[in-house]
């Protein structure tokens, strides 16, 4: 593991740093109390202290998120946080002592997709995917040359050292306030993406999908619990054009997944003139700690 990020890394059962195993324990980090950590073949290593409490996304969601994701839909997304997660560093950067090595971590990574992009703007930056889903980390462990992944459940302490994180990146994924701001540099910065009212509006009525919660923006500001000042926002929209497999795509990648009948929406999609007009609105919270 690139050492810039093994620096900033905690045991998640002791809090004590870690360090690559040494001969006979190879594929492993340790921290000093001799707690042991796998890494696996696909190179995300396994931060959980004890067993996840749920497995995250499913091998299906994840390949259709990819899929999705890699036929540029949701560029809009990956650029926005580029430009804000840039003027983060940038600002940071004017604040001793200077970081020569921005940490940018995305609690909830998924593919890793958003995360690579970020990295991609910050030629001095490294990058660490967390999720609890084990097919989203085989893939995020390969999202960025400067990044790395660990299996965590961010609900629990985050294996991370207090203070060590420039740039955190929360995408359509839960937010721990608490530990959020621990992790956090104090003059950090948490950028924080989710759904507007009316994202994929279209779809929601012809295919019965899950709807935003009118209430998303306090509940976000409420699960920061009072640790964060919100010191910008902003609503990013475009109009997708999708094939009917697209929309499939889209819906496959997403909570309405976990809650659809496969034969009903098959009936739906199938009723959906092409091209399926899709209005894709997510909105970027920038966060600075309290």
């Amino acid at each position: 593991m690139d050492p810039r990020i093994l620096d900033r890394l905690r045991c998640p059962v002791c809090g004590e740093p870690l360090a690559e195993a040494t001969a006979g324990t190879a594929g492993a980090l340790r921290c000093p109390r001799r707690h042991s950590f796998d890494i696996a073949r696909q190179g995300y290593v396994n931060l959980l202290a004890g067993r996840a409490p749920h497995a995250g996304d499913s091998a299906e969601m994840v390949a259709a998120r990819a899929d999705f994701l890699a036929a540029g839909h949701y560029d809009l997304i990956s650029a926005a946080l580029a430009d804000a997660a840039a003027l983060a560093v940038h600002q940071l950067g004017t604040t001793p002592p200077v970081d020569a090595y921005p940490l940018v971590v995305d609690a909830g990574a998924g593919t890793g997709r958003y995360l690579g992009a970020v990295l991609a703007a910050l030629p001095d930056a490294v990058g660490l995917a967390l999720d609890v889903s084990k097919p989203a980390l085989r893939r995020a462990a390969r999202a960025h040359p400067r990044a790395a992944a660990a299996l965590a459940d961010t609900w629990q302490r985050l294996p991370l050292a207090d203070a060590s994180t420039s740039v955190l990146l929360n995408v359509f994924a839960p937010r721990n306030g608490a530990e959020f701001h621990r992790v956090l540099d104090p003059a950090g910065t948490l950028l924080v993406v989710t759904p507007a009212a009316d994202h994929l509006a279209e779809l929601v009525d012809a295919l019965d999908l899950l709807r935003v919660d009118p209430d998303k923006a306090d509940r976000v500001a409420g699960s920061l619990g009072g640790h964060f000042t919100a010191v910008g926002s902003a609503v990013h929209r475009a109009e997708l054009a999708l094939t009917r497999p697209e929309v499939a795509t889209l819906v496959g990648m997403g909570p309405s997944a976990w809650h659809t009948d496969p034969a009903a929406l098959a009936t739906r999609l199938a009723a959906l003139p092409e091209p399926v007009r899709v209005t894709v609105a997510v909105r970027l919270d920038v966060q600075r700690p309290r």
